[in-house]
């Protein structure tokens, strides 16, 4: 079962400053979480975005686990090469009730981190193997995103995003769960809306979905 994570405001803790650090990281900036990275040194990547304030660092050699009382996460992902420090995270974090993933070892980590095709971060495709094979995830990715990406379009993106801001005034105006499905049907549906997107006039698009929802019945 693939579940995407709700991590806004959470607190994440990263153990390591290399590559595999980064890529963490930076699959995490979206999500509007709060970072920090615990490691002896990090990488010039890692230290640019320190500086943008986008996470924090705490330089200090990993030996134990303390550090995980001390800071409460909701989430930590280790990605030392030292599979025994990394082990013993797993177990502390679990015993806390932690959700952990240690990149050298899916197998006891809480989850397993799918190869994701990014639509503008508003479509988001897993490839996901279970953790059996990474790399093979990232093959099939690299196979697979050329052709996705001539099905999804600029103008599924832009519906989507209407559809988006539309979700949460259709809440106050139509009572009941079946009949905003049906408006959020009929926008989808509609020419003129279709064809303003089409044209890149977004804003009247959405001021044409905004002006169905007025008129509801």
């Amino acid at each position: 079962m693939i579940v995407d994570l709700n991590l806004q405001s959470k607190k994440i803790i990263i153990v390591g400053g290399g590559s595999e650090a980064q890529k963490r990281t930076n699959s995490l900036l979206k999500q509007e979480c709060d970072i920090t990275i615990i490691a002896d040194s990090v990488n010039s990547q890692i230290t640019k975005l320190s500086k943008t304030k986008k996470i924090k660092i705490i330089k200090q050699k990993i030996v134990n686990t303390k550090f995980i009382s001390k800071l409460k996460p909701s989430l930590i992902i280790t990605t030392t090469n030292d599979k025994k420090i990394n082990q013993k995270i797993i177990n502390a974090a679990k015993k806390k009730g932690i959700t952990v993933y240690s990149s050298d070892n899916p197998e006891d980590s809480d989850f397993s981190n799918p190869a994701i095709i990014n639509f503008e971060n508003m479509i988001q495709i897993a490839i996901f193997t279970g953790g059996r094979s990474p790399v093979m995830s990232k093959k099939i990715k690299e196979k697979s995103e050329k052709a996705l990406r001539k099905i999804i379009t600029k103008e599924d993106i832009a519906q989507i995003k209407i559809q988006k801001k539309v979700r949460g005034l259709a809440k106050e105006v139509i009572a009941t769960q079946k009949k905003r499905k049906k408006y959020l049907h009929s926008i989808m549906s509609d020419n003129e809306i279709d064809q303003l997107i089409k044209d890149g006039q977004i804003k009247k698009a959405e001021k044409r979905a905004i002006t169905i929802l007025r008129n509801w019945k």
